[in-house]
């Protein structure tokens, strides 16, 4: 079984080919990083023109390496949201072309979803249940897996996510985008406990995040040593705020754990690259005797691999879209297209 899939949600223009589900047999990723990085951030128009341009060149790419032809293809997955509309619509529009050009049937993803399954790519011995942390630039989620098509959200985040507060922290404090990784890089030589920042929602069994706050916490902070001329250390700051959103992330990953009786943990999403969040991750698993899992890094970002691999089980039980599927940039983890 081959599925073509198209990611398209935000700034990589991504075309991959799987079989049966969990084998990559290419993935190709077309990154607009270096684009945006001078606007200090993605800027939704310039994002949907380059989708534009690239997404067919991508997919043949994704073709010719994979050594397969559109007509092998068994169905096209796509991502229809959550993300940019404007990006949505391009991977949207040529997924529907090429399912009714081909006549092959028509799988619409949620992209949140697709972040959790990149696990199964890289663990080839996972199966469901599993409860998984999903942090990524726009959305930090708690979600119990609990077959291939049937998720139950626990929580989510009221206001900032956890990738945007670290692009946020990493611009106010003059590094390039995307933040992310400077903050990790930075913090590695950093003292972490040189600044107590402030934790949100940190109640017993209240899985929803809030990291504006701590953000507000962290450019105050800033703002103050400036207006007094006093030298702020960076590489303090970075470890300090990367402490408290760890720290946080794992504290509720684990009740969350407890609380559904889960033994097996997945983290996913671009910020489950964190070098930090994955060490503190996996010690704290140790400790309470779960199995952990992450992605490899080259499937923590956007890409489409992941999103064939969501298309696949989604086509194993028949949940297949129309040609009437639209981009839906506000898209609920637990929706799904209508089956058919």
């Amino acid at each position: 079984m081959y599925t073509l899939a198209l990611e398209t949600s935000c700034d990589e223009t991504s075309a991959a080919v799987i079989q049966d589900g969990r084998r990559i047999l290419s993935d190709v990723i077309s990154t607009q990083v270096p684009i945006h990085r001078k606007f200090g951030g993605v800027v939704p128009e310039i994002a949907s023109r380059q989708h534009i341009e690239y997404v067919m060149p991508v997919v043949q790419e994704a073709l010719e390496k994979a050594g397969l032809s559109l007509a092998q293809m068994d169905h096209i997955g796509v991502t229809y949201g959550p993300g940019l509309v404007g990006a949505l619509l391009v991977g949207v529009a040529a997924a529907k072309a090429l399912s009714f050009a081909l006549d092959k049937p028509l799988v619409g993803v949620n992209h949140m979803e697709g972040h959790i399954f990149a696990n199964f790519l890289s663990h080839p011995d996972l199966e469901p249940p599993f409860l998984c942390l999903v942090v990524s630039g726009g959305h930090t989620q708690l979600v119990r897996i609990e077959g291939y098509n049937s998720f139950v959200l626990l929580g989510q985040t009221r206001d900032d996510a956890a990738g945007e507060a670290f692009d946020k922290i990493a611009r106010v404090m003059g590094y390039p985008y995307p933040g992310g990784p400077q903050i990790d890089k930075l913090a590695k030589t950093g003292n972490a406990e040189a600044i107590a920042f402030p934790k949100a929602l940190h109640e017993k069994h209240n899985f929803e995040f809030s990291f504006s706050g701590l953000k507000s916490a962290v450019l105050n902070y800033l703002h103050t040593q400036e207006q007094r001329g006093i030298a702020y250390n960076p590489n303090d700051v970075a470890a300090s705020f990367q402490k408290t959103v760890v720290d946080t992330l794992v504290e509720k990953t684990m009740d969350a754990a407890s609380y559904c009786q889960a033994q097996k943990i997945a983290v996913a999403g671009g910020v489950s690259a964190n070098s930090a969040l994955a060490a503190a991750m996996e010690e704290a698993c140790q400790a309470h005797g779960y199995a952990f899992y992450r992605p490899e890094p080259i499937l923590c970002t956007d890409n489409a691999a992941m999103i064939g691999c969501r298309a696949y089980y989604m086509a194993q039980d028949g949940l297949f879209a129309d040609l009437t599927l639209n981009a839906k940039p506000g898209l609920a983890i637990s929706s799904a297209p209508l089956r058919h």
